[in-house]
């Protein structure tokens, strides 16, 4: 098991890529359904953040300015690399479109690391493989990984994907619950809801209005629903 597979946990590792693991085309663009341009903003906090943790070293600036494709796919699959070059394999290679960078991508967008997530979440909303709707539902839904479901829920919110709905619905049905404290997850997965705008979701948001943290986003998810 790598290096990422242990930080994400045994229960990503096994449940989210069986089932998606799917040998794709290289992707020669980013399709028109999922075109979302990575702003220089988002790849500038990820080289800030990388170079810190890297000491700047020599393979850090190689991997931030190289255009090889294949050199950067080489970096996910060799067992020598530390996590933060794989990430920066992983992104440049998702923003790129190529799908080569899918299982990593989704491995980081279920990590501890909330600014790993974030980063993953972007190159995959890019990359438009077809295999990540499922892919972010499993995380989603995973009841082991609620902690880290943040980022996976609003990635389904951004993908409008047949799967993103029930997916939310089942998140934010359990979070529902007394007592339960991942309330930034069920908030995200409200404001989802009212984005996507499926009017499966008003009883369930009905429910959520009577909780304190969610009852504004709830409200006006229902306005949005009419």
């Amino acid at each position: 098991m790598s290096e990422l597979e242990q930080q994400a946990g045994p229960a990503d590792a096994a449940g989210v890529t069986e089932g998606v693991r799917v040998a794709g085309p290289r992707a020669s663009s980013v399709t028109a359904r999922t075109e979302r341009a990575v702003t220089d903003e988002e790849s500038r906090v990820l080289a800030e953040r990388v170079r810190d943790e890297s000491g700047d070293s020599a393979t850090y600036r190689r991997l931030i300015a190289t255009e090889n494709h294949e050199e950067l796919a080489d970096v996910l699959v060799a067992p020598q690399y530390p996590l933060w070059a794989r990430e920066i394999a992983a992104f440049r290679l998702g923003c790129a479109g190529d799908r080569r960078a899918f299982e990593t991508l989704v491995l980081l967008l279920n990590h501890r690391d909330s600014q790993r997530c974030l980063s993953a979440s972007h190159a995959l909303a890019v990359l438009g493989d077809p295999r990540t709707p499922r892919a972010a539902a499993a995380l989603a839904t995973n009841v082991l990984r609620t902690a880290y479901a943040l980022h996976p829920v609003r990635l389904l919110a951004e993908l409008r994907a047949p799967e993103s709905v029930p997916a939310l619905i089942a998140t934010l049905e359990r979070l529902l619950a007394p007592n339960e404290t991942h309330w930034r997850v069920a908030l995200a997965c409200v404001e989802g809801l009212g984005r996507l705008g499926d009017r499966r979701a008003l009883p369930l948001l009905r429910s959520a209005r009577a909780h304190p943290r969610l009852s504004a986003a709830a409200s006006e998810a229902l306005r949005r629903l009419g």
